[in-house]
């Protein structure tokens, strides 16, 4: 059978992979860009999630739990960097026992491995931070996942599959027998689709046919680094006790691979699919955004939080603050600005953020409706989960 998988970042590479390597179908990958993982992917922060946050049974839950074992495998083999260094997530003041407690409850339920440490506890791990309490969640890891990409490329083409840079979707008709795809590089006819286009794979889908109910809205995570310096200040990863209202994680801190440790990030509108500079603008993108009820209902409901977010955006003194609730000696002084990412976040018309993983099917397609972090980790396991919908030739 042969398959067209729209974007290539991280899942639709993964997806390519499996169907290639393991199901033994012809592959055509489409990515609009002049190189693979260039959005979502290649402004991740390289961390490899336990699957500690998510709720039980959900698929973001089974799905990262098992991936964070599959991708550590996998780069093993493969030749890629990774590192299993764990994380502490900390509690800093009582008020956030219980959410911890909560943390902790998930962690036995998903199967993660993790323990409630005291203070002095956690400082045998991280010196430098400040808690009352933490949670030690031991299979956390780092990579470069761009490096993923590399090998799932390399293993893809060794399969003799057909992969197109430079290649943007135009238009999706449907046929009896599969589906048909103009786009910058010609015709292009296939027996079924899957679409992994990440930050516009709302559109991609409206574009084949269906009618999501759900919209991508962008958030912009900002970044700073510590100075080289101060890195010592952290060892490896120190995040806070999420709000439990939001998918996002909140500030921390991350030692990636060549030593830099990463500070963030924070969550800011992006008035541009892929705006990672305040100036970035597109008025057919921010007018979308715009014009979508659900971003008003999601806005009133928030408005303190937005405020907050746009606050420490501009200000490094407030962002270095919200660091210094986890590691009291980093200060203004102690960031440097580093490159921001972009979250494909999915928008129900009510105002919710969807919380999970959303794939929804049509004849002869698959589509990948909201896949933000812990995407990245669980890439080879949706891979797997979306083949299951590609029937047999």
């Amino acid at each position: 059978m042969h398959v067209a998988i729209v974007g290539g970042g991280i899942v639709g590479l993964a997806v390519a992979h499996e169907l290639a390597t393991v199901g033994g179908h012809q592959v055509t990958v489409l990515e609009k860009e002049s190189d693979w993982a260039t959005h979502q992917t290649g402004h991740n922060s390289g961390v490899i999630h336990a699957g500690l946050y998510y709720k039980p049974g959900s698929h973001k839950a089974k799905m990262c739990v098992a991936g964070n074992a599959s991708m550590v495998e996998f780069a093993r083999r493969n030749g890629v960097e990774v590192k299993v260094c764990g994380k502490l997530v900390v509690a800093t003041s009582p008020a956030e026992l219980p959410h911890l407690r909560v943390l902790e409850e998930r962690a036995v339920a998903n199967g993660v491995p993790a323990d409630f440490l005291d203070a002095s506890d956690a400082m045998e791990i991280e010196p430098e931070a400040f808690c009352v309490a933490a949670l030690h969640v031991r299979s956390t890891g780092v990579i470069d996942y761009r490096e993923v990409c590399n090998a799932l490329v390399a293993r893809v083409r060794a399969r003799d599959a057909d992969l197109r840079t430079g290649t943007t979707v135009r238009g999706i008709s449907s046929t009896v027998d599969g589906v048909v795809l103009s786009t910058t590089d010609g015709e292009l006819k296939a027996d079924f689709l899957v679409n992994c286009a990440g930050l516009h794979s709302d559109r991609v889908a409206r574009m084949a046919g269906l009618r999501p109910t759900a919209r991508i809205v962008p958030f912009r995570g900002e970044y700073y680094e510590l100075r080289a310096e101060r890195r010592d200040l952290v060892r490896g990863l120190i995040y806070p006790v999420p709000d439990p209202r939001f998918p996002f994680l909140g500030v921390h801190l991350t030692r990636m691979l060549d030593g830099t440790v990463h500070a963030g990030p924070n969550a800011v509108l992006a008035m541009r699919r892929e705006g990672y500079r305040r100036r970035d603008v597109t008025p057919r993108d921010l007018a979308g955004t715009l014009a979508f009820p659900g971003f008003w209902r999601m806005a009133r409901k928030h408005v303190r939080t937005g405020i907050d977010e746009m606050a420490r955006s501009v200000s490094r003194k407030r962002f270095a603050a919200s660091l210094a609730r986890l590691v009291p000696a980093i200060t203004a002084d102690d960031l440097v600005p580093a490159e921001s990412g972009v979250r494909a976040q999915a928008l129900n018309p009510d105002g919710s953020l969807v919380d999970d993983f959303l794939i929804e099917t049509a004849q002869h397609q698959v589509h990948v409706l909201n896949a933000p972090s812990p995407a990245a980790t669980s890439a080879l396991e949706i891979a797997r989960h979306i083949a299951t919908h590609v029937p047999a030739d």
